[in-house]
């Protein structure tokens, strides 16, 4: 496992609290990374942080996305209130006379980029956070704001119809580095690897035991049915009318190959 070199926002759920102007001016100082919950969005979408002891931090709009952007420079109005209730990472800017703090999540989303165009090395593995789930894949989060995108085919090796059979918004998950535009950062990750090679799973079963499996797909001239055994293995039987796409099933477990990396089963009720 790599250590972070940037951290994915809310991975602690911690909230840094600066209690003393001196906190704050230090951190402003030494251009330290640190971490809030947004509490509210503005009519002008800028977001406001509480920082404690009746300090308000407010990310002012041009200063909360270094990547999406729209012609005029500023993020997307949806993208400034879908942080509201979010953790967020940034820096201070400036310490107003009213005594309001300037942040900048731009400044590490972009630090972040950087490190993702010149530093990070496909086939590394990286910790990141699932933002989003769409019909194609998982976004998630690598740090400093910056999300890569894992295609469903990248996300399992039995085929699966959504990406949220796999994975749920939130979760922590180990990825692989797949590809990377090192011209506009754009990260490509894949989660099934990590889920463990064909013979590391394959030990966990034994040969003339029985097992649980889910019907993954049913082939169309009624060779066999595809039953995955865990997220990285799939074994197959004989085809048996009636069986659904998703549905769990009672197999028994009638040979191993090593060899041909291949599992035949039988079902059984």
């Amino acid at each position: 496992m790599n250590t972070f070199k940037f951290i994915p926002e809310g991975w602690n759920n911690e909230i840094t609290k600066l209690d003393t102007v001196e906190d704050i001016k230090d951190c402003q100082e030494n251009q330290t990374t640190l971490q809030g919950l947004v509490k509210s969005c503005d009519e002008n979408y800028n977001l406001h942080i509480n920082l404690g002891k009746g300090i308000t931090g407010i990310i002012p709009r041009e200063e909360v996305e270094a990547i999406n952007l729209e012609e005029t420079g500023l993020p997307k109005t949806n993208l400034c209130t879908g942080k509201v209730h979010k953790f967020v990472q940034f820096r201070i800017k400036d310490v107003r006379q009213d005594k309001n703090v300037i942040l900048s999540r731009k400044e590490v989303q972009q630090d972040a980029l950087n490190w993702v165009k010149n530093e990070l090395q496909v086939g590394q593995r990286i910790e990141g956070i699932v933002k989003n789930i769409r019909p194609y894949g998982a976004f998630i989060e690598i740090g400093g704001g910056v999300v890569g995108l894992a295609h469903i085919e990248d996300l399992s090796i039995a085929r699966i119809k959504s990406p949220s059979e796999r994975l749920k918004i939130g979760q922590k998950v180990e990825v692989v580095v797949k590809s990377i535009n090192r011209d506009d950062g754009k990260v490509i990750l894949s989660y099934k690897e990590t889920l463990g090679t064909w013979e590391e799973n394959a030990e966990k079963f034994e040969q003339g035991t029985k097992a649980k499996g889910i019907v993954r797909e049913t082939e169309k001239n009624k060779n066999g049915i595809f039953i995955e055994l865990t997220p990285n293995l799939v074994g197959m039987s004989e085809y048996e009318e009636g069986l659904e796409y998703g549905q769990v099933v009672d197999v028994y477990i009638k040979k191993i190959d090593k060899q041909k990396k291949k599992i035949k089963l039988s079902i059984y009720k």
